[in-house]
């Protein structure tokens, strides 16, 4: 095991809430408590894949110690893949030895640990994971910070159109985040009582959905509420913005709101309309929850890097943050079971 002088930083994927909890965790434990000197790395992989004049910033205590109710991150991300071309990952472990990074911390989902655990297997690079995903489908931790967040924002968002769609009596379709699990949809959905609530992990029942609106206005109740995850599909592909796809083979979900609002305006007569919450659930002020989580992350990330728990990522197990392996971390996504969605189906209605 080589030598801890200093620790390298980086975020990558998507933004968070609480992200900068975790970086302003990991360097004030590893200046104040162990001694080392600390550099963010600027837009994620990319910032060791092809560096610029700014890539890699010195972190102090006085630059992170008030920055833990900011979100997004202050080192900026990218959703760059070093193992997409042959030759990338190498780079990057070749940059790290180049900037004097002997152990690094990345913050991210399974895309960015994914490839901090094969930099890890490949060249045995010195890296610890924090679990960083507003879906909250990692598995191997109890939830990720950012998830409350974003639960938290939706649920608002929902609670504010329900007002004008009892004013105009419409039915709002709202569109969540979610491409696979949805963690977020469903907890809004409960949260915001919704009159229903769709998840990928279950096929919609569009003559269900349109029973259900038509009884509501049965009973002088001609507008309602649907939380739908984006990545709810009708058929086997997923409703798609753009045939492009980012570098670690994602395409950019959207627009099945829209279609569900057409389909429910045509077959029950209510004026429906709908409405995309998009990056709103990414972006503001960190909860509590999530500034007191990302926090924990960031202390027990440095202190795996001190113990040399190399290969692994920080999680929550219960009430304790502990370390489990990377492979571990990545092998699967964490959807929504079967008994918590049918808890959210008792509201349907």
């Amino acid at each position: 095991m080589a030598e801890v002088n200093r620790v390298g930083m980086l975020t990558g994927g998507g933004d968070a809430p609480g992200l900068n909890g975790v970086i302003r965790a990991v360097t004030m434990r590893s200046i104040s408590d162990y001694g080392y000197e600390v550099s963010g790395i600027r837009r994620g992989w990319k910032g060791l894949l092809s560096p610029e004049a700014d890539s890699v910033v010195n972190l102090t205590v006085g630059d992170v110690r008030y920055i833990l109710d900011e979100g997004g991150t202050i080192l900026g991300s990218s959703r760059t893949n070093p193992y997409k071309n042959e030759g990338d990952a190498k780079k990057v472990v070749d940059n790290m030895a180049e900037i004097g990074v002997d152990a690094l911390v990345a913050i991210g989902g399974d895309d960015t640990l994914g490839v901090a655990r094969r930099l890890h297997q490949d060249f045995g690079t010195q890296v610890v994971g924090c679990p960083k995903t507003i879906d909250n489908d990692l598995s191997a931790t109890d939830t990720t910070f950012g998830y409350d967040t974003a639960v938290s924002i939706a649920t608002e968002a929902i609670d504010r159109l329900r007002t004008t769609a009892k004013s105009h009596e419409r039915i709002l379709v709202v569109e969540i985040m979610g491409r696979h699990a949805g963690w977020i949809t469903w907890g809004a959905g409960v949260a915001g009582a919704a009159n229903v609530t769709l998840i990928p992990e279950v096929e919609p029942d569009v003559d269900e959905m349109v029973s259900i609106f038509r009884k509501r206005a049965e009973n002088g109740e001609k507008w309602g509420i649907v939380a739908v995850s984006e990545g709810v599909t009708f058929s086997e592909d997923f409703v798609t913005q753009t045939a492009e796809k980012d570098e670690f083979g994602h395409v950019r979900l959207g627009g099945v709101a829209e279609g569900l609002a057409g389909e429910l305006k045509e077959r029950t007569g209510i004026d429906t309309r709908h409405v995309v919450l998009g990056h709103l659930q990414r972006g503001g002020t960190p909860t509590a929850y999530d500034r007191i989580l990302s926090t924990r992350y960031g202390l027990r990330a440095a202190e795996a890097v001190k113990n040399g728990e190399w290969g692994k990522m920080v999680a929550l197990r219960g009430s304790e943050i502990v370390t489990v392996d990377l492979s571990e971390a990545t092998e699967e996504t964490k959807t929504v079971p079967d008994d918590l969605y049918g808890a959210a189906r008792t509201f349907f209605g």
